[in-house]
């Protein structure tokens, strides 16, 4: 297998890069450049790389060598800190090429990893999401993915479908011994409580996704009753231009924040109302889109004024969507004109110009969003693929004890066992194509 080289470390440029080679050329590619006899491993050497057949300087560099298997891809592994200059960046990794390395595709050191048996295909994938994680809450996520917990979760659930397929191939070599009805009602209730399982992490997955893409916060409401003041207030800068002239904004306008450890999108819209003006109008079609799209719509009404017709209807329309009322401009005198109190409608009051009441409002969406189970202290499913896997294991458990209660045959039985066992090792592995190995490491940065 060739020896491959990428860039480990964000590009541009930074006070150190990490260059990483994997494979059997790598250490003595290493050594080469540095002119070194030896290298001991786990290590760090300090040398100059030279150019290939010359004696101009590269860079100073810090070497550290891993030997098979005893390293990251199971490979021989150099990984190398320079400078982070761009410049010397490039030119180390043009001189590895001239000595016989080739550039690593999209995640090809995991890839390899997971050939060697480093890891399987479900921290594989962790590794992914805890590089691309942005709250403290996707990183606790995809670190338990990373030490094996969703491994070890699928762990039982293989071990009891084997013992069942072991059963009834047994029946099935053995035509002459019928399995005990005492013994299949055991097989019943073992696949039973494997279903069970699989079915409470496939459903771990509505809050799995939020937390992995973001949760959709919507603010919306008429002109002038300060959605633009309260998503600054939120994002905690002035991110929308907020005046006293209404339809302002005109377009939605989206942050992502972090809401002690949650990811949170919150967009910003055109305020609702009757209007002849056709860019207000467009904005105002993306704003109904942006809440149809959203988690949690936050309902801003003015609390200085009485509610009109177009407060009414946006209260109407947005009855049964997760929603938030948010009562602003609690620091004007005339707060309190509003007849939303009187109507029994439960609001949050704020000031989004002094910034009273937005700690309420983000403990109240925290609440809300808290209520998907995100932090609970459990696994949460974060991946599509695993969930569809998930899913798809569950109906193969279903058809199987449909069959064995009403006393098929048990070669009808075996089926939708195996399919089942076969796709849980999908999720970790052992069952999966490579089609659809390159397309998973496909979506991986290149040098990981």
């Amino acid at each position: 297998m060739s020896t491959i080289v990428a860039l480990s470390t964000p590009r541009g440029r930074g006070a150190l890069a990490v260059i990483r080679l994997s494979g059997e050329k790598a250490i003595a590619i290493a050594k080469q450049l540095g002119s070194l006899d030896e290298v001991e491993p786990r290590r760090a050497t300090l040398t100059q790389f030279r150019r290939p057949n010359g004696n101009e300087i590269l860079d100073q560099v810090l070497l550290t060598c891993f030997t098979a298997p005893h390293s990251l891809t199971g490979e021989d592994v150099v990984e190398i800190s320079c400078h982070g200059s761009p410049a010397v960046v490039r030119s180390i990794i043009d001189a590895t090429l001239e000595l016989g390395a080739v550039l690593a595709g999209p995640g090809e050191f995991t890839l390899r990893a997971l050939s060697n048996g480093k890891i399987n295909l479900a921290q594989a994938e962790a590794i992914r999401d805890l590089i691309a994680a942005q709250t403290d809450a996707a990183v606790r996520q995809a670190s338990r993915q990373l030490n094996g917990e969703l491994s070890n979760a699928l762990g039982p659930f293989k071990e009891k479908l084997v013992e069942a397929i072991v059963l009834l191939e047994s029946a099935v070599e053995f035509v002459e011994e019928d399995i005990p009805s005492l013994r299949v009602n055991e097989i019943d209730n073992d696949l039973a409580a494997v279903s069970a399982g699989v079915k409470k992490l496939s459903e771990s997955y509505s809050a799995g996704r939020l937390l992995q893409e973001g949760i959709r916060v919507t603010i919306t409401g008429r002109p002038n009753v300060g959605k633009s003041s309260l998503f600054n207030g939120l994002v905690e800068r002035e991110r929308a231009i907020v005046t006293d002239i209404p339809g302002t904004t005109r377009d939605t306008l989206s942050e992502a924040i972090d809401l002690e450890g949650i990811p949170v999108i919150l967009t910003d819209t055109a305020g609702l109302r009757e209007t002849t003006d056709g860019i207000e109008t467009l904005g105002m079609e993306r704003t109904r889109r942006a809440m149809g799209d959203s988690d949690l719509v936050l309902v801003v009404l003015d609390g200085s004024a009485e509610l009109g017709p177009s407060d009414r209807d946006l209260i109407s329309q947005t009855s049964n969507t997760r929603r938030l009322l948010v009562m602003n401009k609690s620091d004007l005198p005339t707060f309190g004109a509003s007849s939303c109190c009187a109507e029994d409608l439960q609001a949050i009051n704020v000031s989004a110009r002094t910034g009273a009441g937005l700690a309420t409002l983000r403990n109240a969406i925290l609440a809300n969003l808290n209520s998907n189970g995100i932090e609970d202290g459990s696994l949460l499913i974060t991946n599509a693929r695993h969930f569809d896997l998930l899913c798809s294991t569950q109906r193969e458990l279903e058809a199987a004890r449909i069959a064995l209660r009403e006393q098929h045959s048990e070669e009808l039985v075996l089926v939708p066992l195996h399919n089942a066992l076969r796709l849980l090792g999908q999720i970790t592995g052992e069952t999966t194509t490579e089609d659809i190995l390159s397309e998973i490491f496909a979506t991986f940065c290149i040098g990981k």
